[in-house]
């Protein structure tokens, strides 16, 4: 049976209110900003957030009131810098408090592949000597073999995972390849996993490059095409990251007034991913293709 729906039924079936959500799985590429801005614009309320890497997509949904806790290594904008949106919530509370679970990209990639293993933690010698440490999401613990202390890192076990690809096939068999992220931690740890992707393709082209197949179709609950759906982050192949972007969302977002101008503008005045693509204009889109195609050499499965 096909997985195939729209963006919107996506989100409105998988994604509850109160729901602990990971998102931006690839670091600072395929990060599922039309996923992000469909949320917004369906008002989901309480979600706890997780990602390594979220740049500007957890500042958007912490200002449009979605979130009531983060779990990240960082928060921000990855071209400017400050996320003025986090910056508000954790200093003045507005538009509301927010929670924070603080982490490293690497304890972030421990936590979810504890719970992709059904582990309650996994030890590590990494952020012994930091702060953040003395949380309580981290436990110092004593090797039974060696008497060495480590820390123990909690499992991260999100409700939902949802994920930009490149390609899937009806089934949501994806393929990804580029930077790779946490992103097979987190489908693997979640309990279930929204794709979007560039292209849906026939079952065969996901057949002849299974090496390649990074998320299982028996994860996945629903597939969206959704064509540069990474928006303004990059997707290899396919998308190039739009600086510009990123840029006048710092400047527009300074003050809270400008956030919910940028916010009128570009999610509640676009219905949907086709209205802000028209909204990106048929240009600035053409700008986003990578040129040059830089292929990797062909593969023999043959046995």
């Amino acid at each position: 049976m096909s997985k195939v729906c729209s963006l919107e039924e996506a989100i409105r079936d998988g994604v509850r209110d109160g729901a602990t959500v990971v998102m931006g799985c690839g670091l600072e590429s395929v990060i599922p900003f039309a996923a992000g801005y469909e949320i917004i614009r369906q008002k989901k309320r309480d979600l706890t957030l997780v990602a390594p890497i979220s740049d500007i997509q957890f500042d958007q949904l912490v200002g449009a009131g979605c979130a009531k806790k983060i779990v990240a290594a960082w928060v921000g904008n990855v071209a400017a810098g400050l996320g003025h949106n986090f910056r508000r919530a954790v200093e003045e509370g507005i538009p509301r408090a927010i929670e924070i679970e603080e982490h490293s990209n690497f304890t972030i990639g421990l936590g979810l592949q504890a719970a992709a293993m059904g582990l309650p933690y996994l030890p590590t010698r990494t952020a012994l000597g930091s702060d953040f440490s003395l949380q309580p999401h981290f436990q110092r613990v004593t090797c039974p073999f060696t008497g060495e202390t480590l820390l123990a890192v909690r499992a991260i076990a999100p409700d939902v995972a949802i994920l930009h690809v490149q390609r899937a096939d009806s089934d949501g068999n994806a393929h990804f390849w580029g930077n790779l992220g946490v992103v097979r931690e987190a489908a693997h740890a979640a309990k279930r996993v929204i794709l979007t992707c560039e292209e849906i393709v026939d079952h065969e082209m996901i057949l002849a490059d299974p090496n390649r197949t990074l998320v299982p179709g028996f994860l996945v609950s629903h597939v969206v095409l959704a064509p540069l759906g990474s928006h303004p982050s990059p997707t290899q192949g396919y998308a190039r990251r739009d600086d510009e972007f990123y840029f006048e969302y710092h400047r527009r977002t300074r003050s809270r007034e400008g956030f919910e101008e940028w916010l009128e503008k570009w999610v509640f005045g676009a219905r949907d991913h086709r209205g802000y693509l028209e909204l990106l204009g048929r240009e600035r889109r053409e700008k986003l293709i990578p040129g040059k195609e830089l292929c990797s050499p062909a593969v023999s499965f043959s046995v």
